[in-house]
Formats: structure tokens, sequence, C-alpha cells
């Protein structure tokens, strides 16, 4: 949520923003919360003044009453209680105006950062650069679910039975190696400096939407029926919330924190060849990283992020790629965002296993997280990236450490976690 401030002083330069995200259905917005706002600071002016007005009536009754001016006393008592509903019906209207303001601006889209392409959507993203050589083997690599299976570490089959479409059950060494990636990229976390965190896995409707466009919230949250409670999709949701309605310290900047949880989506189906196996599901594991950071620190924060996520992919033997998200890609809130891809040598080309994003002040704002300074309270910068998520993070190891004979080699970051295992073979 951008400030109304600019709204009042360049109303100009938040069209332009919103066409640059191909959002052009939300123009009128822009001058109808302008209209809106100038309602809502005339209401409070003028009720004010009466205030102002009525306190020195009411305190002229005691006198007029100490001198026996009894009709002057009630002459005035009757401009007080006429001053006091005109006060209480502005009132009224400040109320309906804050609220109809609070909703028309949780949908205009964040100020996106100049250095995002133009592009109306995710086929327009840019690839900035790649890390690692993307090798295609001369034999053939099978289709990640059937090399799971054939190493009887998936059954689909009675996740279907007990949970339905998009969910899975992993089984030995395979849900071991899993777990070692997720744990390994806990560990490397923690040595750069972030806080360990398990957060909640359900959160209130109102830090849902502080941390969270709509049409985001629509897409991606299972609520619980009869609560007023989310099941999480990703862990930053929980983290940033954990923050609400905050006075941060200055010193304590930057809180630096990296977290574990499963998250549960609403995508999944059958759409193709990818969906049947564990690219789109329900349910899955992921290690996150956050920050909350001082406005002018969150670009430094962000390019050290994503690069974070890069690291890990490597010292596990996986080609990876950055994309710039073009600015039709950029969800509201989001000033710049990029996705890291995986190399996959069985497709032919990469897929994305991460996205790190700077949000500006915009889930402080909605959330109410704020700076103490000796020259008054601000609102902090958020920023959070994936370290690595499963079965995504999973398939691209899998595929990019096969061997002919039907192994899966263990990458050596990840043999302490394996009981020292180097490999995964059929038993």
């Amino acid at each position: 949520m951008i400030d109304i401030k600019l709204i009042r002083e360049n109303r100009d330069l938040v069209k332009e923003n919103i066409k640059k995200k191909f959002q052009d259905e939300k123009l009128p917005l822009v001058d109808e919360v302008y209209e809106y706002d100038e309602r809502y600071r005339e209401c409070k002016s003028k009720g004010d003044n009466l205030r102002n007005e009525k306190n020195k009536l009411s305190s002229s009754i005691g006198e007029f009453m100490r001198n026996k001016q009894i009709d002057e006393a009630n002459h005035t008592k009757e401009k007080v209680s006429l001053i006091q509903k005109e006060i209480e019906d502005l009132e009224q209207e400040e109320v309906e105006l804050e609220e109809k303001i609070k909703k028309i601006m949780m949908v205009i889209p964040n100020i996106i950062d100049e250095s995002v392409p133009i592009g109306k959507d995710d086929s327009e993203n840019v690839e900035v650069e790649k890390f690692g050589e993307p090798i295609v083997p001369k034999y053939e690599i099978p289709y990640h679910a059937d090399i799971i299976e054939s190493l009887n570490g998936l059954d689909k089959v009675s996740a279907g039975r007990t949970s339905g479409e998009g969910f899975y059950y992993l089984l030995g060494d395979i849900a071991r190696l899993h777990e070692a990636m997720i744990s390994y990229a806990r560990d490397y976390m923690i040595e750069k400096g972030f806080t360990y965190a398990i957060p909640p896995f359900m959160i209130h409707s109102d830090v849902v939407t502080g941390v969270m466009s709509f049409p985001e919230m629509e897409a991606m949250m299972y609520k619980i029926e009869g609560e007023d409670l989310y099941l999480i999709g990703t862990s930053e949701h929980s983290m940033i919330g954990r923050f609400k309605d905050q006075l941060i310290k200055k010193e304590d900047l930057p809180i630096k924190m990296t977290s574990y949880s499963p998250c549960f989506r609403k995508e999944g189906g059958s759409h193709g060849l990818e969906e049947r196996g564990l690219y789109r599901v329900h349910q899955f594991e992921k290690e996150e990283m956050i920050v909350l950071c001082e406005p002018e620190d969150s670009m430094k924060f962000y390019n050290d992020m994503w690069k974070y996520t890069v690291e890990v992919f490597r010292n596990m033997d996986v080609p990876v790629r950055q994309l710039e998200c073009c600015s039709g890609d950029l969800a509201d809130l989001k000033v710049k965002s990029c996705d890291i891809e995986a190399w996959s040598p069985r497709q032919q080309k990469y897929f994305e296993v991460g996205s790190c994003s700077n949000l500006g002040d915009a889930q402080a704002r909605r959330l109410g997280i704020r700076v103490k300074s000796e020259n008054g309270n601000y609102y902090l910068h958020t920023l959070n990236n994936t370290v690595v998520a499963s079965p995504r993070g999973l398939i691209a190891l899998i595929e990019n450490n096969y061997q002919e004979d039907g192994s899966i080699l263990i990458p050596k970051v990840l043999q302490p976690y394996m009981g020292g295992m180097t490999k995964i073979e059929k038993k």
C-alpha cells in the first residue's frame, strides 16, 4: 500500500506506474481516492473547528447560569446540541470515507523500482545471469516421478486415497534426501547470520491482507472453516506478521530471520505431464528468509538474498539462472522481484525454484510496522526470498544428479545429513 501523500502530491506518477503494470482498469481509482481524501480532510477540519466552537460555548454556559442569565444559557445549550449533532454526522462520514479510501488504496499497486523491465506478463521476464553449465547427458533422464518411484521413494496412489489429488508420500532415502536439503538450507542461512525460527502455520485474516494482495490470497490460501484462520502458503507471511503493530527500535535493525514450515496452496490438479508428478502440489516444505531493514538498505539486502539461493543450489550441483520479473509479472505489493530457476536436463529448460522480492514499505504500512527514531517514527522495508522449497528443489537435485544406472549421486554438502551416504541406488 502506497502513502496517500503520493496520491495528493503526484497523481500522474501513480497513474504512470499503473500503466507500466498494464492495469489500466485501475486508473480511475486514483482520481476517485483523491476526491475521497479531499472530502475526508475537509470533514476532519470542519469537525475540529466545530469542536473548538462547542468547547467555547460550553464554557460560557456556566457563566450564564452564575449570572442568572437562564435564557442565554438555554439558548447556548441548544446551539451546543446542534453542533454536537453536526460533529457526530461528520464523524460518521469520516469513518465511511476512511473505509472507502483504505479499500481503494489496498488495490493500487506499489511503485515499482526504475530498474524493473517493462513487460505484460512472465513471458517477458528477462534472464540476467546463468550460474553453472546447463548439461544434457548422453543418456536419457526419466520423468522425476518415475525416478523416485523406481527408488521406492514416492507413493501418490495412497495419498490420493487419504487426501486427494496434489498430495504425496515421500519414502525411504528420498524422504531423507528431501529433509537433508531443507536442513542444509537452514544451516547455510544460520551461518549467514540469520536467526532460525519455526513460525505458526496458520494466521488471522488481518495478517493475510497485510502481507499479500487480494488476487494472491484468493488464488493461494486455504481458509479454516468457521475460524478466522488461514493455512500459510509460505512462511514469510507469519514471519512478517510477527511484527504487526510493533514499534521497532532503530538499533535493532536489520532483523534477519530464516524459517522452516510446511506450505499449503490451492494450486495443483491434472494439467499435463508435469503436474502428474511433484511440480505442482497442494502441500510442500520450504526454508525461507526475511529481512526487515532501513529503507535505504533494502536494495542491498535484495541483491544479497537472491545470491544466497544461487549458492545453495550450486553447492548441490544444480545449474541455475536469475530471471528478472517484468512489471506485469510483479504482484501489487512488490517493488522489485526476481526468480531463481533451476536447469532441468530432462526438459532442457529452466523452471522456477525460488523467488526473491523487495516489497518496500507496503507490508509495513498494511501491518503497522514502524521504526522508533529520535526524528519521528517511520515505516521500514520488508524483503523475502526462498532458500529452497521441496519438492521443486528436490526435482532439480534429482535430475541434475541422476546417473545412467538409475542411481542418484548425493552432493557433498548433503552427505552429512544422509548418514555419510554418497548415492541412492535401487534396492
